[in-house]
């Protein structure tokens, strides 16, 4: 397999290990022509371990051609002539094909897939020794003497040749692509390549790479991904050794989807010499071959049906998957049986038709219970909201231009219902004249509540108070001859009575009030209910319970206020903490002429003690 460079983010060839007993890279030394069994005996192995040979009478891959993107094949060794069409180099380098370095890594690989030897069983024989080989030069190997230059050309050149490979191959009709080959980065350029052969059921085989050996990697707990390996729909392939063990070199990580043999494997060279090759790009070369004995008896399978018939028929490990080996070492025989079964579902790996129908298709929906609409119900409905519409703006507009203009066909009935909220009480008991009544019935411009006239007076004979109890006189005032308070204790003069038909000046008209006040601010001992006793009022207005609130201060100092003509000043207590009310005991004299005398008043309890 071909890894990238770490330090220069380069392909390299990993995998141009052909390993001798005693000298690396030395070829098996064949003198004249090879006995049958010094190479294809010792390929044998090889062929048993993909179990090969069992799967030839039914498969030998007829009518499949491979597209090998490597390093070039020469078409004229002993193997493989006949099979190799040469297609276009896109290495960049010009070393030619007749140089003894040219096409060596991919020669072998060639002859691994499809290598039908020559003679009577001599050669190497491919897993599918009648398929046909497409290749595609796209970088040199190692030992080339264009290698250096290839190396300092920028890492995307080679990203881009491998693309255009596959691209190339797709569009000559290959079913099969192998690439023994490998970066340490992806490129969007490649995954838009490998779509295109997936469209056009292409499979796709890619080595997984030789890192599973090396210290550095091992601090990761598994080998670094390579690509194409690791791309999706790309068949990535581990390498085992004859004992169907992993290989030491062979790298470990969840790309591995599959393995093959990929130690001591027997390959034949551009020299028509024959190498002993380890790592996972033979391993790649001999999975490549199983694909093609598929794609000969199922030319339009799936490469995603081929990918699963390989993986489900390998011999798998415990557990039945692990990252050192994947599914299992590949098993032809299997794969075969198990593309068989999978043709049975899916015909030819078509896929179901685009116009296939689950359940009888449109024929069999019902009708619906109830008809559709057409377009004519639609169109009716439409313009039966529009007049709706026009109607109601019309409406709206008329009664918004009868408020403006006070005039119209509504005002009217405006009118009426105005009359009726504005004049609640035009009639009645609680008659109020017009726009203003209060919430008693009472006109907000001064009239009475009851029976009030326009002019805010009551008539004398009017309502249901011009006689009685509450009798009034006009303006408002009391008729003197009427009412509760006419005569007796509560008597009132005329023009607004106190609250106890005493006037507001205190003062009882004509000298008869409840607390017997004369008219000039004396008291009559003898008038009123409380001229005498607890309650007897003093010269001042009352207050609470008759006594006065002189405002004295608390130090027993009169207030000189308050006393009438012909009154001492109310006299202060003792202090006791707080505001003292007195009364007087002894009331002035109600006859004229009397000097007022006062005496000492008798302190009460104060508020609060």
């Amino acid at each position: 397999m071909l890894t990238a460079r770490a330090a220069r983010c380069r392909l390299s060839l990993g995998c141009l290990l052909a390993l001798t007993s005693g000298v690396a890279a030395g070829a098996i030394a064949v003198a004249g022509p090879a006995s049958a069994d010094s190479v294809r005996d010792g390929q044998q192995w090889v062929l048993d371990a993909v179990d090969a040979p069992a799967a030839w009478p039914v498969s030998q891959g007829q009518g499949v051609t491979v597209a090998v993107i490597d390093s070039g094949v020469n078409p004229e060794v002993s193997d493989l002539v006949g099979s190799v069409t040469t297609g276009p180099d896109y290495s960049g380098v010009s070393t030619p094909s007749s140089n003894p370095e040219w096409g060596m890594h991919g020669t072998w690989m060639a002859s691994l897939i499809a290598g039908h030897g020559h003679g009577f069983e001599s050669g190497i024989s491919g897993v599918a020794p009648k398929a046909r080989v497409l290749s595609i030069r796209v970088l040199p190997d190692k030992k080339d003497p264009a290698y250096k230059q290839y190396e300092h050309e920028p890492a995307s050149n080679g990203q881009r040749a491998l693309a255009k490979a596959i691209r190339y191959a797709v569009r000559h009709r290959v079913r099969v692509i192998s690439m023994s080959l490998g970066y340490g980065s992806a490129s969007k350029v490649v995954r838009s390549a490998l779509q295109y052969a997936y469209q056009r059921k292409v499979v796709v085989v890619a080595s997984a790479g030789n890192s599973g050996n090396r210290a550095s990697d091992r601090a990761q707990a598994h080998a670094p991904y390579s690509y194409p390996a690791d791309y999706p729909g790309v068949l990535a392939v581990a390498a085992v050794n004859k004992a169907g063990n992993p290989a030491y070199f062979s790298s470990d990580n969840l790309s591995v989807q599959v393995a093959a043999p990929g130690v001591r494997v027997l390959a034949q060279g551009n020299n028509g010499q024959y190498w002993l090759v380890n790592g996972t790009s033979p391993a790649c070369a001999l999975a490549a071959g199983v694909a093609a004995l598929i794609k000969a008896v199922h030319p339009r399978m799936s490469p995603a049906l081929v990918v699963r018939a390989i993986e489900a028929s390998a011999q798998h490990p415990p557990g039945g998957y692990n990252d050192r080996v994947g599914f299992g070492t590949v098993d032809a025989v299997a794969a075969l049986t198990a593309a068989n079964r999978l043709a049975k579902y899916v015909p030819a790996g078509r896929g179901i038709a685009a116009s296939t129908h689950f359940g009888g298709g449109r024929a069999a929906i019902p009708p619906p219970p109830i008809r559709t609409r057409g377009l004519e119900q639609l169109v009716l409905f439409c313009l039966l909201a529009a007049a709706c519409l026009v109607l109601t703006v019309v409406a709206a507009s008329r009664l918004v231009l009868a408020r403006a203009h006070g005039a119209g066909p509504a005002w009217p009935l405006l009118a009426m219902a105005r009359s009726a909220v504005r004049q609640p009480y035009t009639t009645g008991p609680y008659a109020a004249e017009e726009y203003g009544t209060g919430p008693d019935g009472a006109a907000l411009d001064g009239a009475g509540p009851d029976e009030a006239a326009p002019d805010g007076t009551e008539p004398a004979a009017g309502g249901p108070y011009a006689a009685g109890l509450y009798a009034a006189g006009e303006g408002g005032t009391a008729v003197a001859g009427a009412g509760p308070y006419a005569a007796g204790p509560y008597a009132a003069e005329e023009d607004r009575t106190g609250p106890d038909g005493a006037a507001p000046d205190g003062a009882a008209p004509d000298g008869i009030g409840p607390d017997g006040a004369a008219a000039d601010g004396t008291e009559l001992a003898w008038a009123g209910p409380y001229a005498a006793g607890p309650y007897a009022a003093g010269p001042d207005v009352g207050g609470m319970n008759g006594a006065v609130q002189d405002a004295s201060p608390s130090n027993g100092t009169a207030q000189d206020s308050g006393a009438l003509p012909g009154h001492a000043p109310s006299a202060q207590g003792p202090d006791t903490g707080g505001w003292s009310w007195y009364r007087y005991q002894d009331r002035d004299a109600a006859s004229a002429g009397e000097d007022a005398t006062s005496e000492q008043s008798r302190p009460g309890q104060a508020d609060g003690e």
